[in-house]
């Protein structure tokens, strides 16, 4: 029997999948269970095991022993003790007549279909504690750093400087109004934060990866370069535009060795990192799509999220990342999970994570970042919360329930991540209630306490962007052309145009060239659809000059 250590009550555990595609992806995998008492699901729990005493021939819906489940705040369950045994409980073999047919562990998100409606999401966050509002010290630190006196902000804001001056002594209430003021006379502290999804991973469990592409993503399979891999389980990925921004992974098709039939195993995850959430946003730009509308999508196809990273854009320098980094040497943050790292120098830009798998919050400074990359930013620093499984499917279901992500994402920074003015004892950190009894009667590090508040008022936004052929010229035009200059000026400039001539492009860079000719085809076709052409005999040269122009391209539809 298996013992839930918040309620002492004995329960039988049965094996309902994992959240990665294999128990052998860790030594401590995440594993779904069912709990159930005389015959009857009462929860569902992810837990996380020792992966060595779990059994290889373990299938979905075997017993398994846990010994005690124990509760921790940001990694939902441990289970202590592990035996996966067999069970000869028939009543209860009954609730899983299907789940003996599946062979794909990955299937996790079939527990979707057994729900209890007096049961509290399982392992995931609990409730968060609302980020605090602006202040008189928030208003006072926003007007040293805007570099104004009181009378200056008073005359360029409209308020009176008495009023100026009572609100930053906190002796008057800080409306909606009087925040407007503010905006309104400095529209860059309006969007001094704003917040965007950085990376997007969801799993289809029913669907091979064309199918992905065609019907979830909607974009045109042909742009996508078809290539085998060994990563995360899967063996073959279609590869956007031959870059890895925008990718697709599922298997290939192997042969029946009886029937000499095709085979082709499902299961699919579709990855957008950070530069493919920008270029993916330009996709839903053009099917008219939000993002909620596209992960509404996504869960009609039963899609469950892998990973979702959220990032909050410091456009204003709100934080500076040496004094992160030295508050966070020095002890003088708290989180819910004191494992931390720092990564980075003064010159490259630093990086400190916060937590561990399947929730860390990064904090690192995006400029210097894009800088070592040859791009450009107008993103000082970022804050990230990188979430993963079920700590992603909640602030989705949160987000679909609510519509508050700012305020949700917010209030999950907040209560996971502190940065005060003094080393924090850890001794005091062992005692009950610390957030309440200790940390909140620390003075908060001004620049963190005034992101959380001012946070609240953050735009999320989108910044669709074009094919990442931009991003080459770019960096054609700051580090090639200077040694093109050099070639020509020396006598060796027609060697250059030689090899240019002969030179064959690999099937990436074919990839490449017709994503951005079926883009600018796109725009065109929009052009004229719209009637932005106003006589006909311009229309029907247009339309002569597109078809050309298809035809020349040799494009697949």
């Amino acid at each position: 029997m298996t013992v839930l250590a918040e309620t002492n009550q004995f329960y039988s555990a049965t094996f309902l999948g994992t959240t990665q595609h294999s128990l052998a992806y860790t030594n401590a995998p995440l594993i779904k269970v069912g709990l159930s008492l005389h015959g009857e699901l009462q929860a569902v729990k992810t837990i996380k095991v020792n992966g060595n005493q779990l059994s290889n021939n373990l299938k979905l819906g075997d017993f398994i022993e846990l010994g005690i489940i124990k509760g921790d705040e940001l990694n939902g369950y441990t289970a202590i003790s592990i035996d996966a045994t067999q069970g000869d409980d028939n009543n209860y073999r009954k609730l899983f007549t299907d789940l003996e047919s599946l062979k794909n562990v990955g299937k996790y998100q079939l527990l979707k279909l057994v729900t209890n409606s007096n049961e509290k999401a399982d392992n995931e966050m609990e409730d968060f504690n609302k980020a605090p509002n602006l202040n008189g010290e928030h208003l006072k630190l926003i007007r040293n750093m805007l570099g104004l006196k009181i009378v200056e902000l008073a005359e360029k804001t409209g308020l009176s400087k008495s009023t100026v001056a009572r609100l930053e002594n906190d002796e008057q209430n800080i409306t909606n109004e009087i925040l407007g003021k503010y905006f309104n006379a400095y529209p860059d502290l309006k969007n001094a934060l704003d917040l965007q999804f950085d990376w997007v991973t969801i799993t289809f469990s029913d669907m091979t990866g064309e199918q992905v592409i065609n019907d979830v993503m909607r974009l045109k399979s042909e742009l996508f370069l078809e290539r085998s891999t060994t990563q995360n389980f899967y063996t073959r990925e279609f590869v956007f535009a031959g870059e890895k921004n925008i990718y697709v992974q599922d298997f290939e098709p192997t042969k029946d060795v009886d029937t000499n039939q095709e085979v082709q195993k499902i299961g699919a995850t579709m990855y957008l990192t950070g530069q493919g959430t920008r270029l993916f946003e330009k996709a839903l730009l053009e099917q008219g799509l939000t993002w909620k509308k596209f992960f509404v999508q996504a869960k009609r196809f039963k899609g469950t999220f892998s990973r979702l990273d959220i990032a909050i854009n410091d456009n204003w320098s709100l934080l500076d990342m040496d004094e992160i980094i030295e508050a966070t040497q020095q002890n003088r943050f708290w989180s819910k999970s004191r494992s931390f790292a720092i990564h980075g120098n003064n010159q490259d830009g630093w990086t400190a994570n916060f937590g561990k798998s399947p929730f860390v919050i990064r904090i690192y400074d995006k400029q210097k970042e894009q800088e070592q990359k040859g791009l450009e930013t107008s993103i000082k620093n970022r804050v990230e919360l990188e979430l993963h499984a079920d700590r992603a499917e909640q602030v989705i279901s949160e987000w679909f329930e609510n519509d508050n992500l700012v305020e949700y994402s917010v209030s999950i920074l907040y209560t996971y991540l502190w940065f005060v003015d003094e080393p924090i004892d850890d001794e005091e950190l062992k005692g009950t209630h610390v957030r309440e009894r200790y940390i909140d009667t620390l003075k908060p590090m001004p620049a963190w306490s005034l992101l959380t508040s001012l946070g609240q008022s953050m735009k999320f936004v989108r910044e669709p962007k074009e094919q990442s052929v931009d991003s080459i010229l770019s960096w054609i035009m700051k580090y090639v052309v200077p040694s093109l200059e050099v070639l020509k000026k020396t006598g060796h400039w027609h060697e250059v145009i030689e090899a240019m001539d002969k030179a064959n492009l690999s099937p990436e860079q074919e990839k490449l060239v017709k994503a951005n000719l079926v883009n600018a085809i796109t725009n065109t076709k929009a052009n004229l659809e719209h009637g932005n052409l106003n006589f006909d005999k311009q229309q029907r040269k247009y339309v002569e000059e597109t078809a050309e122009f298809e035809k020349k391209a040799n494009l697949p539809f």
